[in-house]
């Protein structure tokens, strides 16, 4: 298991070791720390693979060097040494956040305008994953940000990104007006041809309603679900612009979301509201949606920083149904800053966050800040 963020130390028990925004640990039982230390000197946001071959990775943040040498926000290391991988470029010219790969190539996104040598297609870029430089796939010319009465800053991004588990669409979230031509806010559908990506039909109007205007971009994560035939979006955004203080609360904001899979313009199948409160990351098997952040509710929208009548007490973490999005699994988590993501595997779901205000707590059990894993029983 290969784990990045803003960080300079693990504990495991008793033991700390130093590492420096990106280690790697076993994912199973006792899950001993490795000894594998790229020393990264800046965030890492995103780690990525190149289809089955894992004896490098990629890795990508807010950085200028790994070990001794030179990298601008984007990497390939190798994962037995932790060296850079010198023939791939490593030069991007602002913040790499989410790195994918997929059918023999590497997806990058983020705030940069230029990457390895490139400047054909800003925020969004196909990388060749041998030599880092653009092979073209992605011509989508991503522009725009969110204006509107009292809105903060919020330039140009691409921020996450989501396979699908077919494999041929991807699901984007970010910060723009339009992509390849089409209309499109928080979060858009590519289809993965063999030889470009297109912009699918797929279209959650809802997401153009505006939130707070702290929060102009609020959709940070989606899912699929097994079956590829939902998309499911967590939210934050505290609640809509302009909102007069009248429940039960509508719009996209503070919430998940379950929407068809289907090329064309969507509606909401259900929503989820936490009553003013920020989700930042989504999972879902068959059984369950995982949605996280720092949430104290769920089943909340006759509520706004308070449980509202039928609320239910849920902070950190929860489970959805499916089929009508109310709440099924309570494990809890200590809510600190917010859980910034999920992974579901065969065992189990594993949740990273953070260990503000001293939050350690997970599942019920406590010492586990950072890192928690919740096996399948």
């Amino acid at each position: 298991m290969y784990a990045v963020g803003s960080f300079t130390t693990v504990m495991r028990y008793d033991t700390r070791y130093t590492r420096n925004h990106v280690f790697s640990f076993a994912a199973t039982a006792p899950f001993k720390v490795t000894s594998w230390d790229p020393a990264v000197n800046g965030i890492v946001n995103s780690i990525a693979f190149n289809g089955s071959d894992c004896s490098d990775a990629y890795i990508g943040g807010a950085f200028t060097s790994v070990g001794r040498t030179a990298a601008h926000d984007i990497a390939e290391i190798s994962t037995s040494t932790g060296a850079v991988v010198t023939r791939f470029a490593r030069d991007a010219n602002g913040q790499v956040e989410t790195l994918l790969g997929v059918r023999g190539r590497i997806l990058a996104g983020g705030d940069y305008t230029s990457i390895n040598g490139s400047d054909a297609d800003p925020y969004m870029t196909g990388l060749n994953p041998a030599t880092g430089r653009d092979d073209g796939f992605l011509r989508l010319h991503v522009f725009g940000h969110y204006q509107y009465p009292n809105a903060s800053g919020n330039p140009t991004r691409v921020y996450n990104q989501q396979l699908s588990h077919s494999g041929t669409l991807d699901l984007v979230e970010g910060d723009f007006t339009s992509v390849g031509g089409h209309a499109r806010q928080q979060v858009f559908m590519l289809h993965l041809g063999t030889v470009l990506a297109t912009v699918t039909g797929w279209d959650p109007t809802i997401l153009t309603d505006h939130c707070v205007g702290g929060h102009p971009f609020y959709a940070k994560a989606a899912a699929w679900s097994p079956s590829d035939t939902s998309v499911y979006v967590a939210t934050t955004g505290y609640h809509l612009s302009g909102w007069k203080g009248s429940f039960p609360l509508t719009g996209p904001c503070d919430a998940a979301l379950a929407f068809p899979a289907t090329t064309t313009q969507v509606s909401p199948e259900w929503i989820n509201y936490t009553g003013c409160y920020s989700l930042f990351s989504i999972a879902a098997d068959a059984s369950t949606v995982y949605v996280a952040g720092h949430e104290k509710y769920a089943d909340n929208p006759d509520g706004c920083k308070g449980a509202g009548k039928g609320a239910v007490s849920a902070p950190g973490l929860g489970g959805l149904s499916p089929a009508t999005g109310a709440l099924t699994f309570n494990p809890t988590r200590s809510r600190g800053y917010g859980a910034d993501d999920m992974l579901l595997t065969g065992a189990g779901l594993w949740i990273a966050s953070d260990n503000d205000d001293g939050s350690q707590m997970c599942g019920r059990q406590d010492g586990h800040a950072g890192i928690c894993f919740l096996p399948y029983r």
